[in-house]
């Protein structure tokens, strides 16, 4: 029997010719292409189409995708009233795992899933991430107003994926630079090889499971502080610290706690994230074109991340996408409890992806265990303890 290795670290779960990552040079490619490329020259429309298909495509390709996108961003509003039905306070991540699970009931289809052969039907597959992938934005962009008691945006269909979801979630057209940036975002976002979301997905997607629950099974993991609801609480440690001056006295006091530092260290880079990089290069044009409506919070940003490197750099510890993207979000005016809820936008097109590669070749996952418990021994009755 093979050796135990907690939270499966090292261990392959799966084959995939998705995405790629070198974490002792900070690389990280879609399909072979650098993601700083991608986030610099192609759109999340694009990126998403090369994730599902394996190729970047021609122009009439991405203009049919974009616009099947477009035409299937309304949602019945049998979603819309069990939204209203759900409590205010909640969590986004929550509204959003329910609605998209509720999803399969409204939008059936799944036929290319019960029988015992594979799904080899691309139409259908192709489908279903287009609709997956085109409403979650709106849902997201929908519970912001349905919280606070008004009736949601109507989408429309003249903007992209990131114009629309900006429009959607503030009532006006958004400024060119912050829909450039959050395309950008979504770019960033989209995919990162068997994190724990993806392999929640490819876990329920090897059941056959319908795709909407796999989706839900990805949003629910997405969810946790570890993984996607870190730049919630990069944010939330930066206003406890207050100003770049605190920076030092506040990081010993974490050290000697042995506390964790929101937003730094990855287990697959030993260098910065990529996408970190970008991230804040985004940050400072922001501050070029219009200054930052909460410098403060950047500059302590910046300082942490100096004080930090010297102390952490030599164990390969720095920040990590999280560390600056909720800093971002922050400067376009977002309310911090959505920050997660705009990674799940991103990254459904990395999750339909993985799903379709694990439908080419599927079988169903079955780890085994390491067994701690007592030997095999016989039932002793109520009466007789």
């Amino acid at each position: 029997m093979s050796d135990y290795l907690p939270g499966l670290e090292g261990v392959p779960a799966t084959r995939s010719n998705i995405s790629y990552i070198d974490g002792e040079k900070g690389i990280l490619a879609y399909r072979g292409y650098p993601v700083e490329q991608l986030a610099e020259y192609s759109s999340f429309e694009e990126t998403t189409l090369l994730l599902l298909d394996g190729r970047l495509p021609t122009v009439d390709e991405l203009s049919d995708f974009d616009d099947h996108l477009r035409r299937n961003r309304r949602v019945k509003y049998n979603v819309r009233e069990i939204m209203k039905k759900l409590p205010a306070t909640g969590h986004p991540m929550e509204m959003l795992q329910t609605a998209v699970a509720s999803l399969g009931m409204f939008y059936p289809g799944n036929a290319c899933l019960t029988g015992s052969d594979l799904c080899e039907d691309l139409n259908y597959i192709h489908n279903m991430s287009v609709k997956i992938i085109a409403r979650i934005p709106v849902i997201v962009a929908m519970w912001e107003h349905i919280r606070k008691g008004y009736d949601p945006i109507e989408p429309r269909t003249d903007m992209t994926t990131a114009e629309n979801f900006l429009y959607m979630l503030k009532g006006v057209e958004p400024e060119p630079l912050h829909a450039q940036i959050m395309d950008s975002c979504l770019v960033l976002h989209a995919e990162h090889t068997i994190n724990a979301s993806t392999f929640a997905a490819l876990v329920t997607g090897s059941t056959l499971a319908s795709p909407y629950g796999v989706i839900a099974a990805a949003i629910g993991t997405l969810s946790g502080p570890l993984h996607g609801g870190a730049n919630e609480k990069v944010v939330d440690m930066l206003k406890r610290i207050g100003r770049p001056e605190n920076v030092q006295k506040w990081f010993d006091k974490q050290m000697e706690a042995k506390e964790k530092i929101w937003g730094y260290g990855h287990r697959e880079y030993s260098v910065k994230d990529p996408r970190a990089n970008i991230l804040q290069k985004h940050l400072e044009k922001l501050a070029v074109r219009h200054g930052m409506a909460d410098n403060q919070l950047y500059e302590t940003a910046k300082k942490l991340e100096e004080i930090a490197n010297e102390r952490l750099g030599e164990r390969g510890i720095f920040p990590n996408v999280d560390y600056y993207s909720g800093i971002l979000y922050n400067e376009l005016g977002i309310r911090t409890d959505q920050f997660t809820p705009i990674f799940a936008i991103s990254r459904s097109a990395g999750w339909l992806a993985h799903w379709r590669e694990q439908l080419a070749d599927n079988r169903i996952f079955r780890p085994t265990q390491v067994y701690t418990g007592e030997p095999i021994r016989d039932y002793v009755h109520l009466h007789q303890r």
